[in-house]
């Protein structure tokens, strides 16, 4: 395995900032993984994750090793009456996935269709859309420990996962290295159909199906995100924010159109995207980054940028969303 001197990451993040890693390697197997981080050359440097760069800010370049897991494959573990399980590779891209389950008719990513990024982050950010998140389907998440090399297996309930969260962002941030998922997904699933818009976009369709529900999803995306390949983002730049649910009725009382979704008794979460806008963000430009025209929850590049701008932008909305609301922005993103 070739480990890469001064290696461009512009291709490798999806808001396409030009930033370096001082090394690079993307490791195509468990073994060739296990042999970097047994290596001593690299061990006393700072270590990044990275999978498919869909959720990264990179406002520097990185003064140390970049590992990209590229360990692919799709495996059928089991199988019941009900269920089937599939150990699916770090590497595979997220969206690949969810496709090959829907072709075999096997539900529980479906919701999920069109989210970039790799299958080893799904875990990590508890990636979640329109009414469903990666732990419905996650049973097992298996790593490499990045001091040992050793294998270890977290089960489901270990891993903590919450909202965009998970044990992975906290207590074993980059203390270990995700080379498979085990997904169980339905043979005879419940459709979810009630979040957003998918009703609406599903009129399209003669049918409602497994099929048609991803591409109606795919077709919400497409109207709301812009393509990382015309325009640079990393999708989703702020958390929708938990908030007592007295301060959100007040907000209501303001803007009856503002959206809640219950959590608990005591909380509810708000849309990000909504108190955004009504903070005067939606398709405003600042350099050469902006908050997108079609979607205020997505901060965008338009060339030339630093990710440095991108934060300093993030910083201005919100300041001005907590001034407004007195409702605090935590960014979804990881900054790096």
């Amino acid at each position: 395995m070739t480990v890469h001197a001064d290696y461009s990451l512009k291709k490798l993040n999806t808001f396409g900032f030009d930033v370096r890693a001082k090394f690079f390697a993307a490791p195509e197997t468990i073994e060739t993984l296990r042999e970097l981080l047994s290596g001593n050359r690299y061990a006393r440097l700072p270590q990044l994750i990275l999978g498919g760069g869909s959720n990264m800010l990179f406002c520097a370049d990185f003064d140390g090793l970049v590992i990209q897991p590229r360990i692919t494959g799709i495996e059928k573990t089991a199988e019941t009456a009900d269920d089937v399980y599939l150990r699916v590779g770090a590497g595979v891209v997220w969206d690949d996935f969810v496709a090959y389950a829907v072709q075999h008719h096997w539900g529980g990513v479906e919701n999920l269709s069109f989210i970039p990024g790799q299958v080893g982050a799904s875990p990590v950010q508890n990636i979640g859309a329109y009414g469903a998140e990666a732990k419905d389907s996650i049973r097992q998440v298996e790593c490499l420990l990045c001091a040992t090399g050793e294998r270890k297996v977290f089960t489901a309930e270990e891993c903590a996962f919450g909202y965009r969260d998970s044990i992975f962002k906290q207590a074993w941030r980059g203390r270990a290295i995700v080379t498979h998922v085990v997904f169980r997904l339905a043979k005879q699933p419940v459709l979810r159909t009630h979040y957003g818009t998918i009703e609406e976009e599903l009129k399209k369709f003669p049918e409602v199906t497994l099929q048609t529900l991803r591409e109606a999803i795919i077709a919400i995306r497409r109207k709301k995100l812009p393509d990382p390949q015309e325009l640079g983002s990393a999708g989703s730049f702020f958390k929708n924010p938990v908030v007592p649910k007295k301060l959100a009725d007040e907000l209501i009382a303001k803007d009856p159109q503002m959206a809640v979704y219950p959590v608990n008794g005591d909380y509810v979460k708000l849309p990000a995207a909504r108190l955004i806008e009504q903070a005067g963000w939606k398709g405003k430009r600042a350099g050469a980054v902006g908050v997108h025209a079609q979607q205020a929850l997505v901060i965008v590049h338009y060339g030339g940028g630093t990710g440095r701008e991108a934060l300093a932008l993030s910083s201005l909305i919100g300041q001005s969303v907590y001034e407004k609301f007195g409702v605090q922005l935590e960014p979804e993103v990881n900054i790096i």
